[in-house]
């Protein structure tokens, strides 16, 4: 039973990671592109994540929480990654002369 509960996590987090591909693919903008990977990669590691605690768990017998460190520090620097990305980015368009995305608005 173990088994098919990491089984279905890791096949979970590939499918994930496979939707944030497609994403990549097929989106226009840099900046739209960088949405898909963002939270796709951040998802698919807490999957991985919780199937490493299931499988280790169940091989010690005692719950086993070192993996824990591993999404904490990819959740942290994943979307700080990400922003930095988009504001290095944002900053080569503005040099550049190029049309900058629209800004966000509030509804209107």
């Amino acid at each position: 039973m173990i088994e098919i509960v990491v089984a279905t996590l890791l096949l979970a987090s590939g499918c994930i990671v496979l939707t944030a591909a497609l994403g990549l693919w097929r989106l226009p903008d840099f900046f739209q592109r960088m949405h898909a990977p963002a939270l796709a990669s951040t998802l698919a590691a807490w999957a991985v994540t919780l199937a490493s605690i299931v499988h280790f768990t169940a091989r010690e017998g005692a719950l086993s929480l070192h993996v824990w460190l591993i999404i904490i520090f990819l959740s942290i620097t994943a979307p700080v990654t990400t922003l930095v990305l988009t504001r290095a980015a944002l900053f080569r368009r503005r040099q550049a002369g190029d049309p900058l995305p629209p800004p966000l608005g509030n509804g209107h």
